[in-house]
């Protein structure tokens, strides 16, 4: 590095610094007496003898009365009674570049894999504002992802945010990894938030595959991680898909899952006092996720598609988490226990999912041939019963008639196997061609 290099590194060097020291652990939470600092602010707190003696990084998370309230983003085993707080007047920061993809970080942007990062990389606070309303451009262009019951039924555009909901053991990751592999974004984003530790390497391995790393930066916080670093991956892991964006990219972005952000956020909340509000969520958990998710979407350089996942407990729809961020995004997509019980993959129950921007992006065929088959689909399923028991006869309904003979086909287009890839074009193709558009008219 020439001489020339080091002067914003030396620019940024303060000339005084600012110390408390530790006056309480409670929990969670560490109490100090100083240094003088502002909520969101990282401090470093001094552990360790002099053999060891080493730095751990905290957060600011609030104030109570003339002490400071921090939480570790480490455990917090050697803090001890008047352990030195120091001062960094700056809120977290990662490095970002080119070099991040095919590789795995954590929350504050080190390195999972053992390998260093080049030093000549741009630093990024973590935490930033989503872009004006409007200078975003509107949503006007397809983006293929690759999945059959999507690219037809449920069309994304560059710039959508999707979410997709669904209990445990339903094919989210699966999903999540066929959309990684297939799509034709520039550059995929996704963020593992409360995983369990073997699940990393297996969605590496196997549902995205070396193909789908080529292109990927991921940036991981298992489950076994202190809330605040489970947070601060979903913030991460943003600022890094708003970084690509920036250069002009379209950027696919996965966070698997916001359910797990919500409880780190209502961990914290708790920790610092703030009383438990619907199910025991906190109102800052309801203030952060518009925060969060509005960061995606258009802006004047590239695009963010982003897909949100939703762990929702008991297949509870209607849960806190899930209606707050339904109510945020630009579409839903519903993975059905019933449906995976049934051996149809993936999971997508077409009839409860919604793009709210289809309509502005499909041509006239497509959005007819999409529409007759979700018709036959609800004909069938509300008629499914008298169906199985026999006690529907045939010629008493025209409608029904029609739905029988096509529902096998319709549920053999709609499943596909987690290697198969088809253009957006050959599904929406494939699916007028099913529905006859012609023949119908």
């Amino acid at each position: 590095m020439e001489a020339k290099d080091l002067i914003p590194y030396i620019k940024n060097i303060p000339t005084f610094q600012r110390y408390g020291r530790v006056s309480r652990v409670v929990g969670l939470m560490i109490e100090s007496q100083g240094p003088e600092c502002s909520i969101g602010d990282v401090c470093l707190i001094h552990i360790g003898g002099k053999a060891k003696k080493r730095k751990i990084m905290a957060e600011v998370v609030g104030f109570k009365e003339q002490h400071i309230i921090l939480m570790p983003y480490t455990n917090i085993q050697e803090i001890a009674p008047g352990s030195l707080v120091e001062a960094t007047s700056n809120p977290l920061q990662i490095k970002v570049g080119p070099e991040l993809i095919g590789r795995v970080v954590d929350s504050l942007g080190n390195p999972m894999d053992g390998l260093s990062m080049p030093m000549r990389m741009k630093s990024i606070p973590t935490d930033q504002t989503p872009p004006n309303p409007l200078s975003r451009p509107p949503v006007s262009e397809k983006l293929e992802v690759g999945v059959k019951t999507i690219d037809s039924l449920l069309t994304v555009g560059k710039g959508q945010r999707m979410g997709i909901f669904a209990g445990s053991g339903v094919g989210k990751s699966t999903l999540l990894g066929m959309i990684a592999r297939n799509t034709t974004a520039d550059i995929n984003v996704i963020a593992l938030i409360g995983e369990r530790g073997r699940e990393v390497r297996e969605f590496i391995d196997r549902d995205l595959g070396p193909e789908g790393l080529k292109k990927t930066i991921i940036v991981a916080a298992t489950s076994d991680m202190p809330a605040l670093m489970r947070i601060k991956g979903a913030f991460t892991a943003t600022a890094i898909a708003e970084y690509f964006r920036d250069k002009g990219n379209d950027v696919m972005f996965m966070m698997d899952s916001v359910t797990r952000v919500a409880m780190g956020q209502r961990e914290v909340g708790l920790a610092v006092g703030e009383p438990p509000a619907t199910k025991g969520y906190t109102p800052s958990v309801f203030a952060i996720l518009p925060r969060l998710l509005e960061r995606t979407g258009t802006n004047e350089h590239g695009s963010i598609t982003a897909f949100y996942t939703v762990l929702v407990d008991g297949d509870d729809m209607n849960e806190p988490i899930a209606d707050a961020v339904r109510g945020i995004l630009d579409g839903h997509i519903v993975l059905d226990r019933e449906l995976a019980n049934k051996g149809q993959y993936p999971a997508i129950n077409v009839l409860k999912s919604v793009s709210r921007l289809m309509n502005h992006l499909a041509e006239k065929d497509h959005r007819r041939a999409a529409e007759r088959l979700r018709d036959l689909l609800s004909i069938y399923s509300n008629s499914e019963d008298l169906i199985n028991i026999g006690a529907y006869k045939r010629g008493a309904s025209k409608e029904i008639d029609e739905a029988i003979l096509a529902y096998p086909t319709i549920i053999n287009f709609l499943k596909q196997e987690t290697n198969d890839h088809f253009t957006i074009q050959e599904s929406i193709d494939s699916m007028i061609d099913l529905m006859k558009i012609g023949e119908l008219n």
